[in-house]
């Protein structure tokens, strides 16, 4: 994506109290989330001729950092334009794919004046390679696929989310639903949403999985038998939504409990799902342990699994969630259940999510939300509905 034609993400927000402190900033997320149209941005918008911005996916941009002596890699940055003894800024692109680059950029960080924007695809990686040698010393952010209210700004459509229900006639729930429709069908991908047929979208959906597999399991990690990830993330996109059964998991693929587990935490390192933990009181009558599973995007889990309409709304409605910070589920072994909880300014809010809420959810909503002690509940719904305390997926 050419940077002219960049539209801003919400994530920029974030960023940008940090743009000139000390820290070194680390985007990271799934591939093709938009790390490097991100990256170049903010290197446009850096208003410092002493900068320089590089893609270590280029093996010869590998070279500069491969020296021992650090100071023969600030020689060659030198010779690229940086001037050492001013404030500079590096920005670096696929970090993951050079292991030595945090001693350098701590080495760089103590001894300079010198401003790191980072980007890596991959959480697994990178949190090993910098969590002892750049503690302090970074501040890390996290970029998903486009969030619905990001899904609009990118189509230039030119609509207004509401804030309030009330605010919602059934006229402007037809027109924002049917953009919903679209979003849920093709998911928050930039560059699939930016594509203008569904031989298109579908085309890039594909491509997306296809690069991750090639690029994440095959060339990235150290997995020998990467047909049985392969075969584990469709099985896992078929059970969006659902709590994970290791044992059960581990039998129709033939390996290990402990495999399975180093396989959903790689798959959830190098953020192609998330696990989400129960939330509980340690009451004996909860769910303690076992997590639910939702993928990053909801395209791939319909492009390629066999997934119903409301598993394909409540993935819709996690990964708006999902940016507002840690979300767990709530879930009895009686089988009563809350979809998603989560801490918003300073509240604990419990959602439910249904195509079409009934006054009997509600109610067991309302009953569960006071029993632990939740200080806000609604009930989201994919369809109109006049049930107080219910708001749609488009207002997440």
């Amino acid at each position: 994506m050419r940077i002219d034609r960049f539209k801003e993400r919400d994530i920029l927000k974030k960023i940008e109290p940090y743009r000139e402190s000390k820290e070194a900033v680390i985007i990271t997320g799934m591939r093709r989330t938009g790390k490097t149209t991100l990256l170049r941005y903010l290197y446009k918008e850096t208003e410092s001729e002493n900068k320089l911005l590089l893609d270590l996916e280029n093996p010869l941009n590998r070279k500069y950092f491969e020296e021992e002596n650090f100071d023969k890699i600030q020689a060659s940055l030198g010779i690229l334009g940086i001037n050492f003894s001013e404030p500079s800024y590096v920005f670096l692109d696929e970090i993951q794919l050079f292991k030595n680059i945090p001693k350098i950029v701590k080495y760089f960080i103590d001894h300079f004046q010198t401003k790191f924007f980072l980007t890596g695809s991959t959480n697994y990686y990178s949190r090993k390679m910098f969590e002892e040698s750049l503690a302090g010393r970074k501040i890390v952010f996290e970029l998903f696929p486009l969030t619905f209210k990001e899904f609009v700004a990118f189509t230039d459509r030119g609509i207004n989310l509401p804030s309030q229900k009330n605010n919602v006639s059934r006229p402007i729930f037809e027109k924002l639903s049917t953009l919903y429709d679209e979003y849920i069908m093709f998911g928050g991908f930039p560059e699939v949403v930016l594509k203008q047929s569904v031989a298109e979208k579908n085309a890039a959906l594909d491509d997306i999985f296809r690069s991750y597999f090639n690029l994440e399991v095959i060339q990235m990690s150290n997995y020998r038998k990467s047909s049985v990830i392969r075969d584990l993330m469709l099985l896992l996109m078929n059970r969006a939504g659902e709590r994970i059964d290791v044992q059960n998991i581990s039998q129709e693929l033939g390996i290990s409990r402990a495999t399975t587990y180093s396989y959903l935490e790689f798959l959830e390192g190098s953020y192609f799902i998330k696990l989400l933990k129960p939330y509980n009181l340690g009451s004996k009558m909860e769910i303690r342990k076992s997590n639910k599973i939702y993928v990053c995007d909801v395209g791939l889990v319909r492009h390629f699994a066999h997934a119903a309409e409301d598993c394909l709304f409540e993935n819709s409605v996690f990964q708006n969630l999902r940016i507002r910070g840690d979300i767990k589920y709530y879930e009895r072994k009686s089988g009563t259940h809350i979809c998603f909880i989560s801490k918003e300014n300073n509240k604990i809010v419990a959602y439910d999510t249904a195509l079409h809420p009934r006054k009997t959810d509600l109610t067991r909503l309302s009953r569960i939300a006071g029993e632990i002690k939740m200080d806000e509940f609604s009930i989201i719904s994919k369809y109109f509905s006049d049930l107080d305390k219910t708001i749609y997926g488009f207002m997440v």
